[in-house]
């Protein structure tokens, strides 16, 4: 008997695998298609404040929907225009910093000591002489639109979850509450036909009411669960999307006044590597720090704007975030650096991008379940 029990659970765990596995594949191959759902469903969570104030206003949906698309065909403009300017300026910049960055390196093997002809002779002009440069702002306006392109699937995506939320929420309930229902209800109905022979008007009153019973239990239980994943879905992607926000504005102004080249690049950086956690608030800081030592070929001038850029990130990341996010999400750091990597696998820097909600949706969702080997695999993502 125990040796069939070990059996099955040995083989329960190799299908877990294998489907684990096959998820994966899927989510991988599939990603054209997946990511512009998962982000549009993202951009539902993120209007719902705008789109509650608009409801108790009075605005018909058709109208709350059409100013949302249009809020984000403009935000994706003006940042799609920022970046492009941004990025085609640097590109005619590269000889100078280029330049710049030769006689640094140089400078600092000689003052070190390094004879090394590598390093003494150092000149990355042969890199500089391979670029080209129409060829490089060709990829940018054709990457650039192709972005646009990709927002505009999302936003087509985005109109059928503003529109479709509730239907495929009642399609979930419904799917759910019947397989949890009917087979509970069948088992208690074989019991009784096994039991007696003789009909009994009394049964058929009491499985209707256990069945309205078993009904509601169970409904109570998905909507807390959708509930839960709203209330903190939502929480986070507001609260880290303001504070990313305020951090990359302060980067920005701090940047411009100490004359930092391309500012407005290294504070939309500053913006977006923050949903990264851990390696994007690095990222963030070494990026305007390089700069920083290229135009101004001064390591004292590098380490103040680091810095300086450290107790920004220090202000907003571990001290105001904890603060309004508090222990909402509830995820084990080490389950937050394996989930970046893992999403970053399968969808690459938008995993990466979204790798701490899509990680906390999971934890919700295995929580709530009534296998005990799932909410034990929850226990261990949770912090507490």
């Amino acid at each position: 008997m125990t040796s069939k029990i070990t059996y099955d659970t040995t083989i329960k765990f190799f299908i877990s695998i294998i489907g684990l596995v096959f998820i994966v594949f899927v989510l991988k191959e599939l990603s054209n298609i997946i990511i512009p759902f998962v982000v549009a469903y993202f951009l539902f969570f993120l209007y719902s404040p705008i789109s509650n104030v608009c409801e108790r206003k009075g605005f018909p949906s058709y109208v709350i929907v059409i100013l949302e698309v249009i809020l984000t065909i403009i935000i994706a403009w003006i940042i799609s225009s920022l970046v492009i300017g941004s990025v085609i300026q640097f590109s005619n910049e590269v000889p100078g910093y280029i330049k710049k960055l030769n006689t640094i390196v140089q400078n600092t093997a000689i003052s070190i000591g390094i004879t090394d002809p590598f390093f003494k002779n150092f000149s990355l002009q042969g890199i500089l002489d391979n670029i080209d440069y129409k060829l490089l702002a060709g990829g940018i306006f054709t990457s650039t639109f192709s972005v646009l392109g990709n927002v505009l699937i999302v936003l087509f995506f985005f109109v059928f979850v503003f529109t479709g939320h509730n239907t495929i929420y009642n399609a979930i309930k419904k799917r759910f509450v019947n397989q949890k229902v009917q087979p509970e209800l069948k088992k208690l109905k074989n019991k009784y036909e096994k039991n007696t022979k003789d009909s009994n008007p009394d049964f058929a009153h009491w499985m209707g009411n256990k069945f309205n019973i078993e009904k509601n239990d169970q409904e109570e239980k998905l909507e807390l669960t959708f509930k839960a994943i709203t209330e903190q879905i939502q929480k986070y992607l507001v609260s880290k999307s303001a504070i990313n926000l305020g951090a990359g504005i302060v980067v920005t102004i701090i940047l411009s006044l100490f004359g930092i080249d391309f500012p407005i690049i290294w504070g939309l950086f500053v913006f977006l590597f923050n949903f990264i956690p851990a390696l994007g608030s690095t990222l963030a800081l070494l990026l305007p720090t390089l700069m920083a030592l290229v135009q101004f070929e001064s390591f004292g001038f590098a380490l103040l704007i680091a810095v300086i850029l450290a107790g920004i990130q220090s202000l907003f990341f571990s001290l105001i975030e904890p603060s309004v996010l508090g222990k909402k999400l509830n995820l084990n750091p080490l389950v937050i650096l394996l989930a970046v990597l893992v999403w970053g696998y399968i969808w690459g820097i938008v995993g990466m991008l979204l790798s701490v909600p899509l990680t906390a949706i999971i934890n919700i969702i295995l929580s709530n379940s009534e296998s005990r080997d799932l909410r034990f695999i929850s226990d261990l993502m949770s912090k507490d």
